[in-house]
C-alpha cells in the first residue's frame, strides 16, 4: 500500500501547484483523480491549492470504468465526449492531472476498433486540456506499475521521487542551453539499429520540458516539418498505447506519411492507430530525452521518453509552439534507445553518440 503521510507527496505539490502550473490565489483548478492509489497526491495538491487561495474540485476516473464503457456499451457511447469533461476544462483555469497505474492486459478482451474510437474521443478532451488550460500531469507508481517495469515496488517509489523532485528552476537553465544551440537549424538525422530516419526542422522551435508540463521533465522536442520525414525507423522496446503493447515495431516513411508499419505483437491495433484519422500517419514530435534520474524503461511513455540518451518520435498531432500544422486525436510517443549503438545528427553534426549528449 501506499503511504500517505510520506512528506515527499507535499514537496511533490508544491512542484505541481507552484512551479509547473503557477497556480496562484483565486485560481479555479481541476484535479483529476485517475485511480483510487494516487489519493496521497491529490489530497496533498488539493491542501497545497486551499494554502494559496485557489479554488480547486476533484474528478475521478479510472481505467476499469474505461473498459466498462468500451465493453459494455455502444459504439455511440464509445465515442462519446462527456458533456462534463467538456464544461469542466472550460471551467478551470489550471489543470493537474494526477494518473495512477493498472494492468496493461487489462484492454486485452477489448477490439482495437473499439479502442481507437474511444480513444479519439479522449484525444478531444486532452485537447481542450491543453489549449485552454495551465496543466501539468504525472504518473504514480504502484505495484502493477513496477511489475511491468521488472522492479520492487518500493524501489520504483524511490525512483519517481528522485526523478520528480529536481531542482527544475537550475535544470531549465541547462536544458536552455542546449536548445539555444538547436534553434535554427534545419536537418535531423536519426542512425542506428534498423534506422536511418531524416527530416526538416527548418522553422520550427525547439522547447524544453523542464517539468512544466509533464513531471517528471526532462526532454527537449519540436515537430518536423509534415512533409519531410524519410527513412525508416526500428523500435527496441515496446510501443505501448491504450494498455496495448506492441513490441519490435518497424515503420517506413515517405514524404512525412507512415507508408508501411509492422510490429510482432499487437500490429492490428497498429495499423488501427495509424488509420485513427487523416493525420495519424504524420510526424508530430521530435523529441530527446535528458533526465539522468529515469535509466530503465518502464514500459509507460511519461517515463521512458524522458530517459537521458533516447529520442523519440510521435505519430499524429505536433506543437503549434512548435510551428508544426498537423492536427489529429493521435499524439503517441515511441522510443529509440540509442544508449549502446546509434547517432543522432544535425545539420551534419555529431550531437548524440551511443546516449551521451554532446551539446
Amino acid at each position: 500500500m501506499m503511504i500517505t503521510n510520506d512528506p515527499r507527496w507535499n514537496d511533490l505539490a508544491k512542484v505541481l501547484v507552484d512551479y509547473s502550473t503557477e497556480t496562484a490565489a483565486s485560481d479555479r483548478v481541476l484535479i483529476i483523480m485517475r485511480e483510487p492509489e494516487v489519493f496521497p497526491l491529490v489530497r496533498a495538491v488539493s491542501a497545497r491549492c486551499a494554502e494559496i487561495g485557489a479554488y480547486s474540485q476533484v474528478l475521478f476516473y479510472s481505467i476499469l470504468l474505461e473498459k466498462d464503457l468500451m465493453q459494455k456499451g455502444n459504439d455511440d457511447q464509445a465515442a462519446w465526449v462527456p458533456e462534463l469533461w467538456e464544461y469542466a476544462m472550460n471551467w478551470a483555469d489550471v489543470c493537474i492531472d494526477l494518473r495512477g497505474a493498472r494492468n496493461l492486459y487489462d484492454y486485452r478482451d477489448i477490439s482495437a476498433e473499439r479502442i481507437s474510437v474511444h480513444r479519439q474521443a479522449e484525444g478531444r478532451i486532452s485537447a481542450l486540456r491543453t489549449s485552454g488550460t495551465r496543466w501539468a500531469l504525472t504518473r504514480v507508481p504502484n505495484e502493477a506499475f513496477a511489475q511491468q517495469a521488472g522492479r520492487g515496488t518500493d524501489e520504483v517509489m524511490d525512483f519517481y521521487f528522485r526523478a520528480v523532485l529536481q531542482d527544475w528552476e537550475q535544470e531549465s537553465k541547462r536544458l536552455q542551453q542546449s536548445v539555444e544551440k538547436l534553434n535554427g537549424t534545419s536537418r535531423v538525422r536519426i542512425v542506428g539499429r534498423g534506422t536511418d530516419l531524416s527530416f526538416s526542422t527548418a522553422g520550427r522551435k525547439y522547447i524544453v520540458e523542464d517539468g512544466h508540463y509533464n513531471v517528471p521533465g526532462g526532454e527537449i522536442y519540436t515537430s518536423p516539418v509534415e512533409d519531410s520525414v524519410e527513412g525508416f525507423i526500428s523500435f527496441e522496446n515496446p510501443g505501448v498505447f491504450a494498455g496495448v503493447m506492441m513490441e519490435e515495431i518497424r515503420v517506413e516513411f515517405e514524404q512525412g506519411r507512415v507508408v508501411n508499419a509492422t510490429s510482432r505483437t499487437g500490429e492490428d491495433f497498429l495499423k488501427r492507430l495509424l488509420d485513427m484519422d487523416a493525420g495519424a500517419r504524420g510526424v508530430g514530435e521530435f523529441g530527446i530525452g535528458t533526465n539522468r534520474n529515469i535509466d530503465f524503461f518502464c514500459n509507460d511513455i511519461l517515463y521512458d521518453e524522458k530517459i537521458y540518451g533516447t529520442v523519440h518520435i510521435a505519430l499524429g498531432r505536433s506543437y503549434k509552439e512548435c510551428g508544426g500544422l498537423n492536427e489529429s486525436a493521435l499524439h503517441w510517443d515511441v522510443i529509440k534507445d540509442l544508449r549502446e549503438e546509434g547517432q543522432v545528427y544535425v545539420d551534419d553534426k555529431l550531437i548524440l553518440d551511443r546516449g551521451e549528449l554532446l551539446i
